[in-house]
């Protein structure tokens, strides 16, 4: 069972679709349903924390959960819930016509569209035919905050064959055949980086006109990077406001002040300001196209929401003031 035929999906779409039993934790709900491409041979890259690297021995799981694999057919039926469908590619030499086959499938269910590209295997021109095929938006996961990392976990560094200007190169295309801010860039945070590194690429994709999709690591097992801990919660508190300052032109890296280990001291607005935002939660939600909120995708439902799928309550707010120390 293979793309375009078939493709996998997460268990909360599963959940969502009504092809697997299962309750979402404080009755979140999925909003955008992620069809995953899929191969017997599985992916080519080798990224040292995904759980699709291909010297995992055991691919069964991505995100922490299983992605069992269903006719493309099958789920097209897509609740009204569903605001937003993404494709995504992996590394693989059929992914790029694949990936325009079932966007044509899905466009016809009048679904806004997004696609996760694959760099790699990309040209300026698939880009067009891309958009041609329907999807309105697109993402890059470039992941890692420097080329250091991107190298040592994605590139040379593992035996991986995405290169990093090409990645940043791809980024700037994508911007240009979709429009401005029509293509997003993925970063993880917790990968080696300092929080003045994570906020300068922040700033790098927003100059470009793409706003940042935010994730906190979680640790896959089997991977290479299983035992690497999450980042602690007043990081990626503090990153989340900082991208959303600079991805609302609010504040940038060069207002921006930071200690000698690389922490943001000052986010280069008045108290006020992030005392109203931490108030507001908006920061804290799932950063992503549209419709987007991947319910507990950087987490296990019994630890602390780093991205909030549903607006935070009260209780939620305290909390993450206690988790900023504010």
């Amino acid at each position: 069972m293979k793309s375009p035929e078939h493709v996998r999906i997460s268990t909360a779409a599963g959940m969502t679709l009504g092809l697997k039993p299962g309750l979402f934790h404080r009755g979140a709900k999925l909003h955008c349903l992620n069809l995953l491409l899929t191969y017997e041979d599985g992916c080519n890259a080798n990224c040292a924390y995904c759980g699709l690297a291909r010297s995992r021995q055991n691919d069964s799981t991505f995100i922490r959960v299983g992605w069992p694999v269903y006719s493309l057919e099958e789920i097209l039926d897509i609740p009204d819930s569903i605001e937003r469908v993404c494709v995504s590619m992996v590394t693989h030499p059929d992914a790029a016509k694949d990936t325009i086959s079932v966007i044509e499938r899905v466009n016809v269910t009048g679904i806004p569209v997004s696609v996760l590209i694959t760099p790699t295997l990309l040209k300026k021109e698939n880009l067009y035919s891309i958009k041609e095929a329907g999807a309105e938006r697109v993402g890059v996961a470039i992941d890692a905050a420097t080329e250091e990392l991107f190298v040592s976990l994605r590139g040379k560094g593992v035996d991986g064959p995405h290169k990093w200007n090409h990645y940043w190169n791809t980024l700037a295309d994508a911007v240009d055949v979709f429009g401005d801010r029509m293509a997003g860039v993925h970063l993880i945070v917790g990968l080696g980086e300092t929080e003045r590194e994570m906020v300068s690429c922040i700033q790098r994709a927003e100059d470009m006109g793409a706003p940042t999709h935010l994730f906190s690591f979680f640790p896959e097992k089997g991977t290479k990077e299983e035992n690497r801990g999450q980042p602690p919660i007043d990081v990626y508190r503090r990153i989340q406001l900082a991208r959303y300052l600079i991805n609302h032109k609010q504040s940038s890296l060069s207002k921006m002040y930071f200690d000698e280990e690389g922490r943001i001291e000052d986010l280069g607005v008045g108290n006020e300001v992030i005392t109203k935002l931490i108030s507001d939660a908006l920061p804290f939600l799932t950063s992503g196209c549209g419709g987007c909120n991947r319910p507990y995708g950087n987490e296990r439902p019994s630890q602390a929401i780093r991205n909030f799928p549903f607006a935070p309550d009260e209780n939620d707010i305290a909390d993450i003031r206690n988790q900023l120390n504010i």
